[in-house]
């Protein structure tokens, strides 16, 4: 079962409105020792995110040169922020956010892409509901080996039967997956194999899997017996005739 924002996100969150003045924001992020905000209308939706890169270009202006670091359309005008005072003027908006039914996979890829540490979590309004953050996306991986390979039988090695020759068998070490034995078709090895890291909180997977295995000898080959052979194991003399 995917794990979902819900799972892993902090509730208890600090945020700011958006006429909290600059100095109150940096007091704010040295005190909850976060690198970003974000930023709520009178009605607690959020409406933008205030980082330390936000409150950089001021400082930048005090060394004559506010376009240093450039532009982007993430970070506006150096010039622009450097002026200004209020969360409204210094955050940067629209604010990427997630909702509480997400999966960790979508924060995940969202974090990775806009190359962002924390995502707001919101409701279908807009409404602040917590915060969800790189080190809350890694818990998945703190999964009980236990339960992933629990979870890994039922959700994924049982919707396949396996061959006659024996079931599938699964091992978890440190999240990584371990599958041996053999499946009714070997094209379904590499579809088990994707549903297996689906699975929250497997790091690698080890498949060992193939299809049917052949039926083995159970001895040596032997000729069906000639007719004077059946007549002497059976005692019919007609038998040989």
């Amino acid at each position: 079962m995917l794990s979902l924002v819900s799972d892993v996100m902090t509730h208890t969150v600090v945020a700011l409105r958006d006429e909290v003045a600059f100095k109150d924001i940096a007091r704010t992020m040295r005190r909850w020792r976060v690198s970003a905000l974000p930023v709520l209308d009178e009605d607690g939706r959020v409406v933008g995110v205030v980082s330390e890169a936000d409150l950089l270009p001021k400082e930048m202006l005090r060394d004559g040169d506010p376009d240093r670091f450039g532009r982007s359309p993430v970070h506006p005008d150096p010039a622009t922020k450097a002026d200004a005072v209020l969360a409204r003027d210094l955050m940067t908006a629209p604010a990427v956010t997630v909702r509480a039914d997400d999966t960790v996979a979508r924060a995940a890829r969202l974090m990775a892409h806009r190359h962002l540490k924390r995502l707001p979590v919101v409701d279908d309004d807009g409404v602040l509901l917590g915060v969800v953050s790189r080190s809350d996306l890694i818990k998945v991986f703190l999964r009980d080996d236990t339960e992933i390979a629990d979870e890994i039988r039922r959700e994924v090695v049982a919707r396949f039967p396996a061959a006659p020759t024996g079931p599938v068998r699964v091992e978890v070490h440190d999240g990584v997956v371990t599958l041996t034995g053999h499946v009714w078709d070997a094209s379904l090895v590499a579809l088990v194999t994707r549903l297996v890291r689906t699975v929250e909180g497997v790091v690698d997977v080890d498949c060992a899997l193939s299809g049917p295995a052949r039926p083995a000898e159970t001895g040596p080959h032997r000729a069906p017996p000639d007719d004077t052979t059946r007549a002497a194991r059976t005692g019919d003399p007609g038998a040989a005739a």
